[in-house]
């Protein structure tokens, strides 16, 4: 399949992805000669012309905007979007957003190769704040099983 990473997916995500998904081709916007800053109803219009099956985008408010909605549904295009939490930004944000799209894509992309028609898909989102994706132990206080009694500290 051929998929269209929208403006607003950060750029390092197209590079990740590739590595993920060799036997599909994946694109960018910013990568693409004369896309950038193409606006989202023509880049639908744009992107069915030029063979894309799918648009990535994490621009939750296309499906609320009438022209935009428009434009998806006449390009017939998957349209996936992911949630970026913007909170958290920088590293924890971009970790987030690459883990959202790199564990949903691979099963997306097998119901979409499935489908009889257009389909819009949102992928659930990772929640990167801390308390939810780590856990720390002090082995003094709460030792694992095993753990030596009086090793360092």
């Amino acid at each position: 399949m051929k998929l269209l990473l929208d403006e607003n997916v950060p750029l390092p995500m197209a590079r990740i992805v590739r590595l993920l998904l060799k036997h599909h081709v994946i694109e960018h916007v910013a990568e693409l000669s004369g896309w950038a800053g193409t606006k989202d109803v023509e880049l639908y219009t744009r992107a069915a012309a030029d063979g894309f099956q799918i648009v990535v985008t994490n621009d939750t408010k296309q499906l609320s905007r009438p022209l935009e909605v428009a434009a998806i549904a006449e390009s017939g295009l998957h349209r996936i979007e992911y949630r970026q939490n913007h909170k958290h930004g920088g590293l924890v944000g971009l970790g987030a957003a690459i883990a959202t799209v790199c564990a949903g894509l691979p099963h997306t992309l097998t119901e979409l190769d499935r489908a009889e028609s257009q389909r819009l898909v949102s992928l659930n989102a990772v929640d990167p704040s801390q308390q939810n994706r780590l856990r720390i132990v002090d082995p003094a206080s709460v030792p694992p099983k095993f753990w030596p009694v009086g090793s360092r500290k």
